[in-house]
């Protein structure tokens, strides 16, 4: 239930929009917040609205998976899961790190990462998109950015993606364990890092957080270990699987939609207003969780202190109060930047810029280097993964 609920979620948020109040729903034990202003009222209200459980797992691990997890380094706070000052200094190294200036130096090695992709398979005719570039991408760039060797970047991606699948998705014992051993091993890896820039600073962000986070001299302790490690695996996770899903998920939907497609080939012009249309339609980021700090009420709905509520993110992109026609794809959409694919307030992205500057060099080398790109009509219907924090076809066939 749950699975289908997160493949299509739309018609759930749908009719959560209509509703008098919030719509509870038992499925996600939550209240679901799915219009634009109610949305944006509970981002704002950080002190109202915590982030402390943002990424509940879905998913209890067995005692087998624990203890694996056990040898590696146990879960700290971090930007994702914090409020006030313990966010702002979370985030402050992260605001620098992805600033305009650092982003900007990022792109032209991106190009190049993408043009080595897309020259990878250009020359086949066909191509499964999810592996061959979507996932490929981000993990070099965000690598790229933290300081990591090009050799340690597929290891790290893939123990990201384990990562998620232990927390989020129903696994045997045994799958459990396996994830959780490239979980520990990528935690393993990120420490070796730490160590390495708490030794030799370089110019990269793995050396801001641990000057940021660990300030001082000499050796880290164990704790600031295991801090610097969860804040570092958080970012390379939410560096590549939301981007991921951004670039495979606008990327169907522009190929799903033809007409739209060879507009884009034929006006380059389009591709910012593209992006943004990609962002809002279908929002790689669904939903978080927040919990109710004291008792209030929202939207005519009563809430007590503990409550959860969904933050619908990809709900308030579809709000019709908000945006004319909010169900079509229409790269034409004007105003469609103002959405809520990458958040509002205190916890808005840190890493927008970048992730837009990823889907707005892959939409301008594809349409230049591949104007003939369709849906491979032989395959089926692409099938969307079933979560709400990277939403994304499971594979992307192609051809040309």
């Amino acid at each position: 239930m749950r699975d289908e609920l997160y493949r299509d979620p739309y018609d759930l948020y749908a009719r959560a929009r209509r509703a008098e109040g919030l719509l509870y729903v038992p499925e996600l034990d939550a209240w679901l917040v799915a219009r634009d202003r109610d949305v944006r009222e509970v981002l704002r209200r950080a002190e109202d609205f915590s982030s402390a459980n943002a990424l509940l797992p879905d998913i209890p691990l067995s005692e087998a998976a624990f203890g694996v997890l056990a040898g590696g380094f146990g879960p700290r706070p971090t930007v994702l899961t914090t409020d006030g000052a313990a966010h702002r200094r979370h985030r402050a190294p992260l605001n620098r790190g992805l600033s305009a200036t650092r982003t900007a130096e990022l792109v032209p090695y991106a190009r190049r990462c993408a043009r080595t992709l897309v020259e990878g398979f250009a020359g086949d005719g066909c191509a499964e998109l999810v592996e061959a570039y979507a996932r490929q991408l981000p993990g070099q760039v965000v690598g790229r950015l933290i300081g990591l060797d090009p050799a340690d970047v597929p290891v790290a991606v893939a123990g990201g993606y384990r990562a998620e699948e232990l927390f989020f998705r129903p696994l045997s014992p045994q799958e459990q364990v396996a994830a959780a051993e490239e979980v520990v091993a990528l935690q393993h890896l990120l420490d070796g890092y730490v160590r390495e820039r708490r030794a030799e600073p370089r110019d990269d962000l793995c050396s801001d957080l641990v000057a940021a986070l660990a300030p001082g001299e000499g050796e880290l302790t164990l704790e600031q270990r295991h801090e610097l490690v969860s804040n570092l695996q958080n970012l390379l996770i939410a560096g590549f699987l939301t981007t991921s899903a951004l670039i495979a998920t606008t990327l169907l939907h522009l190929l799903a939609h033809p007409a739209q497609w060879r507009a884009l080939c034929a006006d380059p012009g389009l591709v910012p207003a593209a992006v943004e249309e990609g962002a809002r339609f279908d929002t790689a980021v669904q939903a978080f969780r927040r919990t109710v700090t004291r008792p209030l009420e929202l939207a005519g709905t009563k809430l007590a202190a503990g409550d959860a509520v969904l933050v619908a993110y990809a709900s308030a992109n579809r709000d019709e109060q908000r945006y004319a026609r909010a169900g079509e794809f229409d790269i034409r959409r004007a105003g469609n930047g103002h959405h809520l694919a990458f958040g509002h307030g205190p916890h808005a992205c840190p890493g927008a810029r970048l992730a837009r500057q990823q889907l707005r060099l892959t939409l301008e080398l594809f349409t230049r280097t591949l104007p003939d790109l369709r849906l491979d009509e032989s395959r089926p219907r692409p099938r969307m993964r079933p979560t709400l924090i990277d939403r994304s076809p499971a594979a992307l066939h192609v051809t040309w």
